[in-house]
Order: C-alpha cells, then sequence, then structure tokens
C-alpha cells in the first residue's frame, strides 16, 4: 500500500492515478471530507499531514509514503522527526519526498529551513527514501490566468529572464518510478523543464495556444512584491524574486534527471498549455 500526502494537488493527483494504472493499493490523503474525481479503486482519507497522530492510523500496513508539505507545515510546525517517525514506526520502508531545487542551488535561504530539516531527517530515518528536487512549476503560470481572462494580459517581473520550469505531470511520474522501482533507492533527483524558457516566452506559448495575442506587461520587481505580498509570506518574497530575476547558472540549466528516471525527455512547456488551456479561456 502506498499512501499519498497532497492527493488532490497539481501532484498529488496525478500520481494517485499512475499508481492506481500501475495496479498500487493507493490512499489518497487530504484535509478535505470528500475527495473527487480520483480512481474508483483509491481509498480516499481524511488526515492532517501536519499532524502526524492523525497520520498513525493512516500509514498502518503502508509500504511506501509520498511526503508533500502543506503550507502550514513548510513553514512551521511539528518537528519533521514526529511524521517521519510516525511513518517509520507503522512499517513504512520506502519515502518520496518532494523538496526544492533550492535546497541545492540556495543551501542557506531561509524560506526553506524546514524542508531541509524534512530532508535531513528522512534521510536518517532507516527508511529507503528518495528526494525530488524541483525547480519552478510550469503551473505557476495558472497565477496570470485572470488577467489573461479578463484582459488578455501577463503581468510579470524579469520579462526575459529564462527558468527551465517543470510540468508537475513530470513531477508525478517521477515520484511514480520513486515509489515503486527499487534502482531510485538513496537517490536525489533535480526535475526541471527540457529548456529555459522565459516569462514573455511562455506568454507567447499561451497567445499560441489561444489563438489569440496575449500581451505582455513587464512589472518592477517593487511592483511585484507588492502583488506577492497580497498571498505570500513576506519573508519568502525577495528569495523568490531573487531566483526569478538573478537566477544561478545552476537554476537556469536544464536537468537531465527527469529523462534518466523516465527514459524519455520532460515535457515542454507547450506541452503544459494545450493541457490547460481551458483555465485561461
Amino acid at each position: 500500500m502506498i499512501v499519498v500526502t497532497g492527493a488532490t494537488g497539481n501532484i498529488g493527483r496525478t500520481l494517485v492515478s499512475l499508481l492506481a494504472e500501475a495496479g498500487e493499493d493507493v490512499v489518497a490523503v487530504s484535509r478535505r471530507a470528500e475527495v473527487e474525481g480520483l480512481p474508483s479503486q483509491v481509498r480516499p482519507v481524511r488526515a492532517d499531514v501536519g499532524d502526524s497522530a492523525s497520520m498513525q492510523p493512516v500509514l498502518q500496513r503502508a509500504d511506501g509514503l509520498f511526503l508533500l508539505l502543506g503550507g502550514e507545515l513548510n513553514g512551521r510546525g511539528e518537528s519533521p522527526s514526529a511524521l517521519v517517525g510516525a511513518a517509520v514506526e507503522a512499517g513504512v520502508k520506502r519515502i518520496v519526498l518532494l523538496s526544492s531545487q533550492l535546497n541545492s542551488t540556495r543551501p542557506h535561504a531561509l524560506s526553506h529551513e524546514r524542508l531541509r530539516a524534512f530532508e535531513g531527517s528522512v534521510r536518517t530515518s532507516g527508511a529507503d527514501f528518495t528526494i525530488l528536487r524541483p525547480g519552478g512549476f510550469a503551473s505557476n503560470s495558472l497565477g496570470w490566468a485572470e488577467s489573461i481572462r479578463a484582459q488578455r494580459t501577463v503581468f510579470a517581473p524579469f520579462g526575459d529572464v529564462a527558468l527551465p520550469v517543470i510540468d508537475p505531470a513530470d513531477i508525478a511520474a517521477v515520484a511514480t518510478a520513486a515509489l515503486i522501482e527499487e534502482r531510485h533507492s538513496g537517490r536525489t533527483y533535480v526535475l526541471t523543464g527540457p529548456e529555459a524558457i522565459s516569462p514573455r516566452q511562455q506568454t507567447a506559448a499561451i497567445s499560441r495556444g489561444l489563438g489569440e495575442r496575449v500581451a505582455f506587461q513587464e512589472l518592477s520587481r517593487a511592483e511585484a512584491h507588492a502583488r506577492m505580498a497580497q498571498f505570500m509570506p513576506e519573508q519568502v518574497i525577495d528569495g523568490t524574486l531573487d531566483v526569478l530575476g538573478v537566477p544561478l547558472p545552476a537554476e537556469q540549466a536544464p536537468s537531465p534527471d527527469v529523462e534518466e528516471v523516465l527514459h524519455r525527455p520532460a515535457a515542454p512547456f507547450d506541452a503544459w498549455v494545450a493541457r490547460n488551456l481551458p483555465a485561461f479561456r
């Protein structure tokens, strides 16, 4: 049995489906009372990944655990050893942790202290483990959906700074392999798209997909900061803007790890757009 936390998100929902297609017994963990759209053979369970006590009965008889930290647990909460220890005590033999590329490129970033602590706890747990460190998500462009629908315009900073954003479906596919294939034990994978693409180029891809012109309006760093402050903790904003505006060479370089695991190239941004066009119409 494999327990998937964050089962209703961009990664978790796809991961649950892929595991079910592979014939695995899957438990989908969510804080929601009811979860729609899951495969019929998947068992949805209401629990809070930030509360190890609520997770203990879920983890009984589980062989594998996909661990995605919710927003609250990512910033504060129980010691990482509480949840990881509960998993090992319940008999979980393999843990796949969704972390971040910043833990290798910016190892002292305050915004990722908790993720680093969870990485350390997973590595020393005694269970087999795989660490996934994705860069920026293609799905972050859904933050432009409202202005595209209303004004056919994208408002974003650093219009010509390119990063190799990854399709969340590729993260789910790599996580599936890590949970069911022995060869990924002890590995840490950096997950990116196949090529670096700038916000202006992403806008052009969305425009092509829609068959309509979508304008790009560049924001200053200060303007972007003010917008991000409406939904993002202050301690995270400057670090995020640093990555978007002055990325390190390693953050701009496509990683080969998706292709190494899946034996196919990572999906380009255009492919993600094609699947998500309704969000922008």
